[in-house]
Formats: C-alpha cells, structure tokens, sequence
C-alpha cells in the first residue's frame, strides 16, 4: 500500500515561501499530476516527498510510515528526472542494473528484472550501447528502465518529457501512461505543460505560488475551472476570459453582450472556451461582433481570434472557414457555455 500523504507541509528559505500549507491525499495506485508555471512549488513539493528537500513545516506519510527524518534511500521511491543521469562510461544493461547492485539485490534476479524492464520501454536491442549512442528519447527509456527495476512502491518524475522533441513527447507519453497501468505503481509527475497532465492523470493539482488552486479529475478542472487562474492555464487554447458588468442577467462589455445570464449584478470576468463557441450564421445571432485579429489554420479547424474588451478572444471554425484580418465578423456565445468569477479575486460564481 503506498498511499502518500501531505499534511499542512511548507517550505520555506527565509521570508520566500515556495511551498505554503500543502494537504493532500494520494491514493495507492493513483497516477497524480503537479501542474503550473515555473517557481509555482511543483517540483519543490516532489522533492520534499522524496527527502531531497526537507520540510519546513508539516507531515509526510507514504504508506503507514511518516518520512521526514528518513534519508532518500529508505523511502522506496524512485525517480525520474528531467535530465537522464546516466552513466556515460556505462552501456545501457549496466545502466538499467546499477541500481540493483547498489541495493545489494540477490545478484541471480539481476538478469531477469533487466530484461523485464528493458522489455516494458522496448530496449531489449539497444542493451550493447553506450548512452552517447542513443537519441534523447532512448535515454529517456533507459530512465525510465532504471526506475522501474526498483520496483518501488512510489515513481516520482520530475519533467521527464521536457528534453524531448513534440513527436518524441507524444509517443513517450503514452508509453508513461501504458507503464504506469500496467505496474500499478503509485506515480507523482510534476510538468508545466498542461496537456500532459490532462492525458496523464487519474487527478491533477494546478498550483500557483505554492499554493493548490484545485484538485480534480482532467474533467472536472477543464469543465468547472475554480478560479481565472486555472481558467487562462488549462485547455489549448486557454480559456477565453474578457471583463464587463453583468445586470439583470445580461454581461456586457466592448463589442460584447450576452443574455441569459445567472450572476450577482455588478463587475464580473466572463470565461468560454474556444471549442464551444462558434462564428455567427447572422448578425442577429452573434453576442460579439468585432474586427479579425488573426486567423490560424490548425488542419482540423481554423481559429479566428477578435479583439474585445481589451481581450483576444478565440473561437473554433470549420476547417475550411476563410476571412481577412480586420473584417469584421460575429461570434454566438450562448449562455449556457459561460463560466462566471470575481472580477477582483478571480473566484468562481456560478455553480
């Protein structure tokens, strides 16, 4: 059983708070995602789980044991990190056992738990090479090999896809996630890029100056964002978010006005996702009408963003939709797709 939890934890260098009151539950077996932008305490909270940085304030437990005072070694992790920390003068096979001969393992399991390892990340060909003779993303296999041969109770990886090419990200990813179904291993990753999270993750938490946002499934945080944080961080593109005053159920603003509306009268932040939005068929449909910024063909769609209340703004077309910069076009934004929050704290409204 390797449940892991975080009581009221902090870190803290002087009067600079990286970490600040983290309480979490992670379940055996759950694959967890640190997600935010760079200095937010992602990697820092990792690291105090795997006793590189030791705790200011508060309790860590993994499983029945609390983990404060024990050393790296003694608390059956394994990591993964953004660079490989392989052993040049070492080709891949030894690479993937050092860890084994490091722990004093029954040196005749060697052999069997290599392979297994290397067959699990498609290595098996590759076991004769020095690292200098492969590509990033074999190296991030023979990473990953390493930690598996551990068969730890906890995988921690700390950014471990951020060397790699887009192609190679994308296929390594999965290989994570096919990974981490099969061994069943209760697994913490720590990224920026939010959609490795969303693909990853049985729950993410989004973290902002080391503080947690929201906790949730991909869904729930994608589909009811906690605050314009989460909202403008999550979702490709992000969410649109535009400022106005909201009266009798209706959100005005520049070149916006949206019925139908359930909010406190008074100034609010209006959020829509690109996706569920559309071009206007007639003027008389659209609730934002406003010249062309830019026009972005993806293959799968085109992206046509306008200039509104001081926002870019987004929506979703056809993939064979066409119009200039400056032409003015209409945007339908039924009320249903909205998301309301504070215009000051940035808090969500609607339920």
């Amino acid at each position: 059983m390797a449940e892991i939890q975080l009581k009221n934890v902090s870190k803290r260098w002087g009067a600079f708070v990286g970490v600040d009151n983290f309480n979490l539950t992670i379940a055996d077996r759950e694959f967890l995602v640190l997600l935010g932008p760079s200095g937010c305490g992602k990697t820092t909270t990792m690291r105090m789980i795997a006793g590189l940085e030791d705790a200011t304030d508060g309790e860590i437990a993994i499983g029945d044991r609390v983990v404060n005072n024990l050393e790296p070694k003694d608390r059956d992790i394994a990591m993964v990190f953004q660079s490989y920390g392989l052993y040049p003068n070492m080709n891949v096979y030894d690479n993937i056992r050092f860890p084994l001969k490091v722990r004093k393992v029954d040196p005749s399991t060697h052999d069997e738990r290599v392979m297994r390892a290397a067959d699990m990340v498609e290595l098996r060909e590759f076991l004769h090479r020095k690292p200098a003779e492969l590509s990033g993303g074999q190296r991030q296999r023979v990473a990953l090999a390493r930690a598996i041969v551990r068969e730890p109770n906890v995988f921690l990886m700390d950014e471990p896809l951020s060397n790699l090419d887009a192609k190679l990200r994308v296929s390594t990813r999965a290989q994570i996630k096919n990974l981490q179904h099969e061994l069943q291993v209760t697994t913490i990753y720590v990224t920026h890029d939010q959609i490795e999270a969303m693909t990853l993750a049985d729950r993410v938490v989004v973290m902002q100056r080391g503080i947690i946002q929201q906790v949730g499934t991909p869904t729930d945080i994608y589909d009811k964002p906690a605050n314009t944080f989460v909202a403008g961080f999550i979702g490709s593109p992000a969410m649109n978010l535009m400022n106005g005053t909201l009266k009798g159920g209706t959100f005005t603003g520049e070149h916006v006005e949206i019925a139908g509306l359930s909010g406190p009268d008074g100034p609010v932040t209006l959020g829509f996702r690109a996706e569920d939005a559309a071009v206007a068929q007639s003027s008389a449909e659209a609730e934002i009408n406003a010249p062309v910024y830019t026009m972005e063909l993806l293959g799968d769609a085109t992206m046509i963003t306008v200039k509104a209340g001081g926002a870019l703004v987004s929506v979703k077309a056809s993939k064979d939709y066409r119009i200039e910069i400056d032409e003015t076009v209409g945007l339908h934004i039924p009320p249903e797709i909205c998301h309301l929050f504070h215009h000051e704290t940035g808090a969500r409204l609607d339920a």
